[in-house]
């Protein structure tokens, strides 16, 4: 399991160039005019683990296969594109569908590339996008009260059930709060989901600066920061610009050039991790001479459901799982050293898997 990330912007802001960067590809047409993405370009991406090396190094795995995350590059939204302004209406759906949102605010002065809106301002940038996305939320939830209004009446517990939600959402959005300010009971979680709302999703702003600011970032990525934490959200400075230059780049010439720009690593692997920490997601690994292998699950995976994530009738048909924490796969050098000394144990189904488990499951046929 991977997941998708829907990158949004206004136009200009760098959203194509990261995502040439994100997958090596120049799949984004990435040009100084608003509306280069009309339909959305999907590319799939590696996730670095390095981790899942030194595991394949041990066992010597003849390969070596990365869990993978989706990135959706959706075209750039304007001030009114949920009264479908630009190409607004479209987006709008194609954000439906991503599980969390990259929202890259332009953080860089540059007289040579055009602001839509004439300025730089990444707070303001993002206030007009979330405003977007809450007109849209309010729309689509006036339109579904009204439709099932008789179901209400006539006692249908599940259309009871949905006017509740959308009524609590409703008050939220018109107070200016985003949908994901809701708190919802455990009973309602399913239901919630299924309004599909796009002020639910998760955001992750995405400071893109300067090539010269990618390791200190500057006062618009403070301003972003300050007001991704007072929202509960995440933030991550990244240089659209640098990421696609290494993206070109063999890994030890691009581990100079980071290294020459002050940085430790690639905007890639922190934007990555960023998503991990919004979702909630672990990784973790099945290792043999054949394959070494690393599997997403969201934290709080109980073992049958993480084994599902290999097989449907993995988990069907689960008996238990052999677990070897990944510390102590390293520190006794694999398997067996792990078995002689103890650290592999045998978990049922009540078990909780962790981040970095390497585990193998046993299931019936």
């Amino acid at each position: 399991m991977g997941f998708r990330m829907g990158i949004v912007g206004l136009p200009n802001v760098g959203k194509s160039t990261l995502f040439n960067a994100l997958t090596k590809t120049a799949a984004a047409q990435a040009a100084n005019f608003p509306f280069c993405t009309i339909e959305p370009n999907v590319g799939d991406v590696a996730v670095p683990d390095a981790r899942l090396d030194k595991l394949a190094e041990i066992a010597k795995s003849k390969q070596i296969i990365p869990t993978r995350m989706t990135f959706v590059d959706i075209a750039g939204l304007v001030k009114g594109a949920s009264k479908g302004e630009g190409l607004g209406n479209q987006f709008l759906a194609n954000i439906r569908e991503v599980d969390a949102i990259a929202h890259v605010l332009r953080c860089f002065e540059d007289g040579d590339v055009t602001h839509v809106e004439g300025r730089v301002d990444p707070v303001a940038d993002a206030e007009t996008i979330d405003t977007e996305l809450m007109i849209a939320d309010i729309e689509s939830i006036e339109k579904r009260l009204q439709n099932i209004v008789r179901k209400v009446r006539g006692g249908d517990k599940e259309a009871v059930q949905q006017e509740r939600l959308m009524k609590a959402a409703l008050e939220a959005l018109e107070a200016g709060q985003p949908a994901r300010t809701v708190e919802v009971a455990e009973e309602d979680a399913k239901q919630w989901r299924m309004l599909q709302l796009l002020t639910t999703k998760p955001i992750l702003y995405v400071c893109n600066v300067s090539e010269e600011e990618a390791a200190t970032g500057n006062a618009h990525s403070e301003a972003v920061a300050k007001m991704a934490a007072e929202q509960g959200n995440s933030h991550v400075v990244i240089s659209a610009k640098i990421e696609e230059e290494i993206s070109q780049l063999e890994e030890d010439e691009a581990e100079m050039f980071l290294g020459e720009l002050g940085l430790d690593e690639a905007g890639l692997d922190r934007l990555i991790r960023a998503g991990y920490d919004l979702l909630h997601l672990e990784t973790y690994f099945t290792v043999g001479p054949k394959e070494a292998r690393a599997w997403t699950i969201k934290s709080g995976t109980a073992a049958p459901q993480a084994a599902g994530v290999i097989h449907g009738d993995f988990e069907k048909g689960f008996i238990r799982a052999e677990t070897i924490a990944f510390d102590d796969y390293v520190a006794l050098n694999g398997e067996q050293g792990a078995k002689d000394a103890g650290k592999m144990r045998a978990e049922g189904k009540a078990y909780i898997v962790k981040d970095g488990d390497v585990l193998h499951f046993l299931h019936s046929n």
